[in-house]
């Protein structure tokens, strides 16, 4: 992978991608493919770790297989079944599609290291501190002093604004989420597999998985009132623990695999994008949907493939915005709405109880909060 220590010294950059996670990538891979030179900034000098779901639904998987990475291949646990808790309450359903799970470490480096293959100048280490728009090109101010001059910009910072250009609050902006890797036990590692565990509690929600190397994945929102009156991180977990038995009974041997969680807030739940002057905004700074339903990696590398192409056909991205906006307008609406009912009281107590007695309804939840088939650039079969 390409990673000199300074920007090119390009007159004007056809493309610049602006961070280096799975949407940057996507588009910066697709619009290589077409031949087209473009240059991709990443903050980060090395594989890192992200606060995320790490949940690949088979619409990402298909935009992987198109970048010519496999899951499967990389380590990707299955997960085929749904379990959703609320304190001793249980309820499970097979998921209505394949899935997999990945951590975001191991699949950011592999589209990164596709991107460059395809002769992405892939530039890592590199903080935008500056971003303004000209008459014809946009002018990138680097940490590092140096500028940059671009005739697109296609903007993928995924959770963290670019100072100027900060997205909407959205619908639902009070959750700050959790990230932890876990070791588990050998037992508690074969009941995790193939199944999401998502549990409820009383303002917030989250999730348990299994990664590579049957590694879980624990990762969850809570709100801030509900943060602060558990008295941070520590106290949270702890009644976490005590108040849902299947959650204690994973963790109860496991070993945390650092020292702390990562955290990341505000979370916009809702954002959806509108007109930003002119950028190509991809991933999470199109849209940020409730991190359940487990879109949100499908909707970075849709948005970013949606992008790169309409780009490509000379179609501005205003238009863009407006297609991608009424793609997932619904599925959206309709994941935000749920996702503020689960982190109250009623709907954390209520939920697992209610699904139990409509199976067939997380089923509808996990279908109706998708990228509509038809909006897919996926070949069909």
């Amino acid at each position: 992978m390409s990673m000199p220590s300074s920007p090119p010294d390009h007159l004007v950059i056809g493309h610049l991608i602006i961070g280096g996670g799975p949407a940057g990538s996507m588009a910066a891979l697709r619009l290589a493919q077409a031949g087209c030179c473009v240059t991709l900034l990443e903050k980060e000098c090395r594989p890192h770790h992200k606060v995320c779901g790490e949940f690949l639904s088979r619409e990402a998987v298909e935009y992987l297989h198109q970048a010519g990475i496999s899951p499967h291949g990389l380590g990707a646990a299955a997960i085929r079944f749904l379990r959703l808790s609320s304190g001793g309450n249980t309820t499970q359903t097979a998921l209505p599609f394949s899935a997999l799970s990945l951590s975001r470490r191991i699949l950011d480096e592999a589209l990164l290291q596709r991107a460059a293959d395809w002769g992405c100048e892939v530039l890592r280490g590199h903080s935008v501190e500056r971003l303004s728009a000209g008459v014809d090109t946009w002018t990138v101010t680097l940490a590092s002093g140096a500028s940059l001059r671009a005739q697109n910009v296609f903007l993928a910072t995924g959770k963290h604004d670019l100072h100027g250009w900060n997205r909407s609050t959205g619908k639902q902006s009070d959750l700050i989420g959790f990230k932890l890797h876990w070791q588990l036990p050998r037992e508690q590692v074969e009941e995790l597999r193939d199944n999401m565990e998502l549990f409820l509690f009383s303002g917030g929600y989250g999730g348990l998985s299994l990664v590579e190397s049957d590694t879980a994945n624990l990762c969850l929102v809570v709100r801030r009132a509900e943060l602060r009156k558990r008295r941070g991180w520590s106290g949270l977990f702890s009644a976490l623990r005590n108040e849902n038995p299947r959650l204690h009974r994973y963790l109860a041997n496991a070993k945390a695999q650092w020292p702390h969680p990562l955290a990341i807030a505000p979370i916009p739940y809702g954002h959806l994008n509108g007109n930003r002057g002119g950028l190509w905004c991809v991933g999470d700074q199109a849209a940020v949907i409730p991190s359940f339903t487990g879109d949100g990696m499908s909707i970075a590398l849709h948005s970013a493939a949606l992008a790169a192409q309409m780009c490509l056909d000379g179609r501005s991205a205003e238009e863009y915005n407006r297609t991608l906006r009424a793609q997932l307008h619904r599925s959206m609406t309709v994941a935000t709405w749920l996702s503020r009912a689960m982190v109250t009281r009623a709907g954390c107590s209520l939920g697992a109880r209610a699904l139990s007695l409509f199976p067939h309804a997380m089923q509808w939840i996990a279908v109706s909060t998708r990228i509509p088939e038809q909006a897919l650039l996926i070949p069909s079969e």
